[in-house]
Order: structure tokens, then C-alpha cells, then sequence
């Protein structure tokens, strides 16, 4: 099988958001309402993702894809953090790294995470930072795994129509 990262492109669009209702159905189920999950709309998620990859400003902001056999399996995205006490010069943010269920633990993450913090560090930033949910310790698990560690952030968020609780994970970057 050959695996490899790469920048994401405008054609990425497609598969980002097939992975990302996938993974948000697995990933957070017992977290957010079941009817919230079961609900997802792929296409609008496939649009979303086609303004952010035209949109990118490489290298300090975009996205990054995992694939396997020239199959997309994963992503992440990344940008200046939009954190008001911290600075988007120094601080890059993950906004989100997600995979297919059926590649967890197969190492496709780690080196998804391995290649967005490189590059995170190659754009300049000192420190990266992302948020991941309260209670969703396999995520937590996985990037305390990889050099991060919770910072104290919190933050209550409603957007959706119900209440999810994040907490601000961070990491010093070096090149």
C-alpha cells in the first residue's frame, strides 16, 4: 500500500467532505445528538470545502490530505490561529484532522499530524494550537501521543443548536 501527504487541491473537495460526515458520525457519536449526526449534509460540506482550498493561503494557511493506494483517507486544515489571546503571527491553529473510521490506528493520522506540524513550523509559527471536544478522550489520547497538552482554554459553543464544550490543546514547533 503506498501512503502518502500532500497539499489538498480544488478537486479534494468531494472527498474531504465525505470524510468529514464520516468521521464526525464515528468520532462523535455519544458526544453531539444522534438526529444532529445522522443528519449531516455531505454536499454542503463539499462546498464549504471548495471555498477553503480556493481560498488557502499556502503555506500559512490550507490544507493537507492522507492518502492510501491514491484514495483520500484523511485530512487536515490548518491556518492563523483566530484565538483572541494569542497571537496569529506566532500561533497557527489545526482547525481540524480527521481520518476515515476504517484507517484509525493504522499510523495515517500520525502522519498526517507529523506533516501539518512541519509545515505549520516552515510558515513561521512558534506554537500550534487546536481544540477537540470534552469527552472525546480518543482524540485527546491521540494528541497528548503526539507532543500536545492542554493549555487551559475552554471554550462553550452552541453554534449548532445544542451545547458542546472544547478544550485548547497546544505545542511549541520547530524546524
Amino acid at each position: 500500500m503506498t501512503r502518502r501527504v500532500r497539499q489538498a487541491v480544488p478537486l479534494d473537495a468531494a472527498p474531504l467532505g465525505m470524510i468529514q460526515a464520516a468521521s464526525w458520525q464515528a468520532a462523535f457519536h455519544g458526544l453531539m445528538p444522534g438526529e444532529y449526526l445522522a443528519n449531516l449534509d455531505t454536499e454542503a460540506f463539499q462546498k464549504t470545502w471548495a471555498d477553503i482550498l480556493a481560498e488557502s493561503q499556502w503555506p500559512s494557511s490550507g490544507a493537507l490530505v492522507a492518502e492510501e493506494t491514491d484514495r483520500v483517507v484523511g485530512y487536515s486544515r490548518f491556518y492563523p490561529t483566530d484565538d483572541a489571546d494569542d497571537d496569529p503571527t506566532a500561533v497557527g491553529m489545526i482547525g481540524s484532522i480527521y481520518t476515515l473510521p476504517e484507517v484509525w490506528g493504522t499510523g495515517v493520522g500520525k502522519a498526517l499530524m507529523a506533516e501539518v506540524v512541519d509545515n505549520l513550523a516552515r510558515a513561521g509559527y512558534a506554537e500550534a494550537t487546536l481544540w477537540v471536544l470534552e469527552g472525546n478522550d480518543r482524540a485527546q489520547d491521540f494528541y497528548r501521543g503526539q507532543g500536545w497538552s492542554k493549555d487551559g482554554g475552554m471554550v462553550e459553543d452552541r453554534s449548532d443548536g445544542f451545547l458542546i464544550t472544547k478544550v485548547r490543546y497546544r505545542r511549541p514547533l520547530s524546524i
